[in-house]
């Protein structure tokens, strides 16, 4: 077993989890593109609430979610702190002669409820998802074989070399190695990406051979296609109708 994780455990509910993957990633697409069309704060409200009750229903961990949610907060405070005083309109208010706007203000608030309505929404549908899975979705939904292969083999070998950068810097600490401002230690961060950099090209050299070796001829086969059955056409159509509450309430409520 690797030490590297790509995605967070779920208690996914047993419905969920018997869901075609396709139809994961359908809803998820179709989430984010409504998302992206929406500008009103009230629509775009109800898709932040609608994100919330979907990690709450399909079982997600609060303590992983939050602290993914962290450090993409970390990249909103900087769109909410700076984009009031680049949009031109109305005075809000005037800090060391620069002037604040309030349609600079709604469309950071529209940015940072956009955002946070996306990624929740990606979490919860597709964050809990096994990476092989997840291949196995991208190839159903026929993109290119090259693409759906690299993704497979990224997923298998990223872990690999995790560990063998873990086994490099416990190396550098038996030598006493301690991290500071100073040259010696970019040095050794550059020897250890050097070193990483070597090795990775050396595993990747011994991997194609080996899998030539087991008749290897370019073409990725999958041991578990998917599968469309009725209750992947019912929970896709679900999620649509559910989805597009907030277009159409901005549609008659705004005209736009």
């Amino acid at each position: 077993m690797t030490s590297f994780s790509l995605q967070h455990q779920a208690l996914e509910p047993a419905w969920f989890a018997a869901l075609d993957p396709r139809t994961r990633l359908l809803a998820a697409l179709l989430f984010t593109l409504i998302a992206l069309c929406l500008s009103a704060l009230p629509p775009l409200l109800f898709m932040l609430v609608m994100a919330l009750f979907m990690t709450l229903v399909l079982g997600c961990q609060w303590r992983l979610i939050i602290k993914r949610m962290l450090a993409f907060e970390g990249f909103m405070v900087l769109v909410l702190l700076f984009l009031p005083f680049t949009v031109a309109g109305e005075p809000w208010f005037t800090f060391a002669g620069m002037d604040a706007s309030y349609q600079g203000l709604t469309q950071a608030l529209v940015i940072l409820l956009r955002g946070n309505a996306v990624v929740l929404a990606l979490l919860a549908l597709v964050g809990s998802m096994e990476p092989v899975k997840l291949g196995y979705a991208l190839a159903g939904l026929g993109l290119p074989e090259k693409l759906v292969q690299l993704f497979m083999m990224t997923v298998r070998y990223i872990g690999v070399l995790f560990d063998e950068h873990q086994r490099l810097r416990t190396a550098m600490k038996a030598r006493a190695f301690v991290a500071g401002s100073n040259w010696h230690t970019w040095r050794s961060y550059g020897h250890l990406l050097g070193m990483l950099l070597v090795r990775s090209m050396e595993r990747a050299q011994r991997i194609s051979g080996a899998m030539r070796c087991r008749g290897f001829n370019g073409k990725f086969h999958l041991l578990m296609p998917v599968q469309w059955c009725q209750r992947d056409t019912a929970a896709l159509t679900i999620a649509v109708l559910l989805f597009l509450l907030p277009l159409e309430w901005q549609w008659w409520q705004y005209g736009f």
